[in-house]
């Protein structure tokens, strides 16, 4: 890839700089280079690093109390020490992290983390404060390095390093219980390991090329592990990977077996090893997580069955449906809840003044249904009534246990849900209509078939109407208590919402067998966990009066976050980016994009740029394109999401968008400088100018940094106050 250009027009995502010319025999030199002295590098990188960790840890405990999503994060890392299973959309590695830094500095998991503002009283909360702003310090060594690998520019490298060491909204992250340290961390090492993995092509299966390489594979199955948002920066270094062999294909002077190693590397440091490290995280997760806790109705019942203390481990039901038995029925949907019915009617004007069905997601005696036979009525507790299975297409009807009326359905409309039906409790002691009638279908399964407990999956179809028994997932008024609505769905459709299996299983006629021989497998509870974390993060909308953003919102600093406090006598911390060096960030993207056009344009026209500026076009094209398509891949699927957004969600891309901007700037500072034969004035050009940045970024440091350092007496409207004059976007909350 000599040139940043195709033939289609100016590509200026160069996914790596060129490779070192081949000898003869296949291997590569590196190309002639003056090296810096020792100092040169060690000097900046000590001081960026220092900075960086005093920046972070300064009046690290304050305030005293739990702030923002502390509240989730911490209480999870609790659950991990008392081992207590429990439901997040987010994969367990992060959470993890938290509980052992927690556990290791001596935090009991005693702390109830109920709300923001809760004091932490006597309880040790600063190892799980220090562990976050750790791993946030390292952002800033990292991101250093990675700019100076591509660009060979120590002065590069240190004002990307002060624009992170000064940004408020960073500080801010790196210094509470939170999870989006821990995905950068492991994000900008991915980046990192990838940059130096490709600064080591002239030397193929060396000891620093595995290393690099299997570094990589690592840090991306602890981005995927701590969020799915961590599928980006995957996604980044697979199209470097593809890149790089479609490069090394052409390189004629390569075997076909050479070509077959590079390409088994890959897969196994690239695809097999993130699998099978994010697949242990998962089974660590599992092993800890061994006790019932708040987590265990968002799984299936064959999950529940595993977790100690939970009522379905170590049982023993029968394991086939009978006529008579007495039952409960789970809604697969995540939080789908069982079906339930209750003495209370429908209000006047919703439907049928009937009673009440809904799906409750908690044990109850209302849970309890009998199966029976559609057209008798018999006692099936008689021991000389024969004992009937129930089988796939049977017609049955479910009797509610507790108030003896038939499960219902007709054509009157949900209370909630249009188009669908009303379901309801209908009938006397048992006796109703032909509406009472259901087909029980197992999926997959065939007609005559025996249903199991826990492991059938099935739908039940209502004879009369042809819809089918479901749970919406909306929450009814107070008038139904808040439980979920249950419909009578028309549409066909198989969904979870319209799956149900049996879990509660009484028929004393019956012989019962150990719950454990239905247990689900790993890979079973694997897949099971992924898709209750897809729905979940799927399910994800705003709340009422909760604030959320937009995407367009992020790169300007529209709107930041409260992370504590409301008025004059809190302690106030407010997430925002340092504006300075935000609005920097985004005129710099428009910046690089001119300049990468019209380098690429003058490349392609064939104009002779001097070897100094030939230079300069191959750090701003290959270097600064890597960059570019970070940002781009960690920015712009947001905006085809539909789940609730928030600030914070920017933070990974503001770090891509932080590098370009160090690496633009110095390009562009030098390209205005001229090269180093020109005279000491216009080479000031250079020098002052990154001064001034560097000066620029400091100074607005000193002016916002209580926003993360907390602020307290008058608010920034009041003239009094210390912030007075600085709010200077309408839609900042501080």
């Amino acid at each position: 890839m000599p040139l940043a250009a195709t033939k289609n027009g100016p590509a200026v995502l160069g996914p790596r700089p060129r490779r070192a010319p081949r000898l003869a025999n296949g291997s590569s030199v590196a190309p002639s280079a003056p090296r810096d002295p020792p100092g040169r590098f060690w000097s900046p990188l000590g001081l960026v690093t220092l900075l960086a960790f005093a920046t972070r840890f300064y009046r690290l405990r304050e305030p005293p109390h739990v702030c923002w999503d502390e509240t989730h994060f911490g209480k999870m890392g609790s659950y991990y020490i008392n081992r207590t299973f429990f439901f997040d959309v987010h994969p367990p590695l992060g959470k993890m992290l938290i509980g052992l830094a927690g556990y290791l500095s001596g935090y009991d998991g005693t702390f109830p983390f109920q709300k923001p503002g809760d004091k932490y009283e006597q309880h040790n909360y600063i190892g799980m404060r220090g562990f976050c702003a750790f791993l946030g310090s390292c952002l800033v060594p990292i991101c250093y390095l990675t700019v100076l690998e591509l660009s060979k520019s120590w002065p590069a490298a240190v004002l990307t390093a002060a624009m992170l060491i000064f940004d408020t909204g960073f500080i801010t992250l790196s210094q509470y219980i939170l999870l989006d340290p821990i995905l950068m961390f492991f994000l900008v090492g991915a980046v990192l390991s990838m940059v130096k993995y490709n600064s080591c092509a002239n030397r193929p299966f060396s000891a620093p090329w595995w290393f690099w390489l299997c570094l990589t594979g690592i840090n991306l199955a602890g981005a995927m592990g701590v969020k799915f948002v961590g599928l980006f920066v995957v996604l980044l270094v697979g199209v470097n990977t593809v890149c790089d062999l479609w490069e090394l294909l052409g390189d004629l002077s390569l075997s076909l077996v050479t070509l077959g190693k590079h390409f088994i590397a890959r897969v196994l440091c690239l695809i097999v090893l993130p699998l099978a490290l994010y697949t242990a995280m998962f089974a660590v997760h599992f092993a800890v997580l061994n006790r019932s806790g708040p987590g265990d109705g968002f799984f299936s019942s064959g999950f529940q069955s595993r977790l100690i203390g939970n009522n379905l481990h170590n049982v023993s039901v029968p394991e086939h449906l009978a006529y008579g038995s007495v039952i409960t029925l789970k809604n697969l949907r995540m939080a789908g809840g069982y079906l339930h019915s209750h003495w209370h009617l429908y209000p006047e004007g919703l439907g049928a003044r009937q009673q009440q069905v809904t799906a409750y997601l908690h044990k109850d005696l209302n849970n309890l249904w009998i199966i029976k036979k559609h057209n008798l009525n018999a006692d099936y507790s008689d021991q000389s009534f024969p004992v009937e299975f129930v089988k796939h297409g049977d017609v049955i009807r479910l009797e509610h246990k507790e108030t003896s009326r038939n499960l219902h359905s007709h054509h009157h409309e949900a209370p909630l849900t249009r188009k669908h039906l009303q379901v309801t409790g209908y009938g006397i002691n048992g006796t109703g209509d032909s509406n009472d009638f259901w087909r029980i279908e197992v999926v997959g399964r065939k007609v005559g078939k025996r249903i199991k407990v826990l492991r059938s999956q099935i739908r039940l179809i209502h004879v009369a109407t042809g819809c089918i028994l479901g749970s919406t997932g909306k929450t009814l008024p107070k008038w139904g208590w808040e439980q979920v609505e249950v419909t009578c769905t028309p549409y066909q459709k198989e969904t979870p919402n319209t799956l149900w299996n049996v879990e509660d299983h009484i028929n004393p006629r019956l012989p019962n067998i150990s719950l454990d021989v239905l247990k689900p497998s790993f890979p079973e509870i694997l897949l099971e966990s992924h898709m209750v974390m897809i729905r979940g993060n799927s399910g994800l909308k705003p709340k009422e009066n909760e604030v959320t953003s937009k995407p367009w919102h992020w790169p300007i600093n529209y709107q930041g976050l409260r992370f504590s406090g409301i008025n004059d006598t809190d302690y106030r911390v407010y997430l925002l980016g340092n504006p300075v060096i935000w609005w920097m960030n985004l005129i710099t993207i428009g910046l690089y994009v001119i300049m990468a056009t019209f380098l690429s344009m003058a490349l392609k026209r064939g104009v002779q740029l001097r070897a100094e500026h030939k230079e300069l076009s191959d750090v701003l094209l290959h270097g600064g394109g890597q960059i570019m398509l970070g940002w781009l891949l960690h920015y712009f699927p947001f905006f085809m999401m539909g789940r609730v957004l928030y600030f914070h969600h920017y933070f990974p891309a503001m770090l891509f968008s932080t590098m370009l901007t160090g690496i633009t700037w110095d390009v562009f500072l030098k390209f205005c400088a001229g090269p180093p034969s020109t005279s000491n004035q216009r080479r000031k050009v250079y020098n002052y100018g990154m001064v001034l940045l560097l000066l620029l970024i400091m100074y607005s440091f000193y002016l916002f940094c209580p926003l993360s350092y907390g602020m307290v007496g008058p608010l920034a409207s009041d003239p009094n106050s210390p912030m007075a004059g600085l709010r200077w976007l309408e839609t900042w909350e501080f």
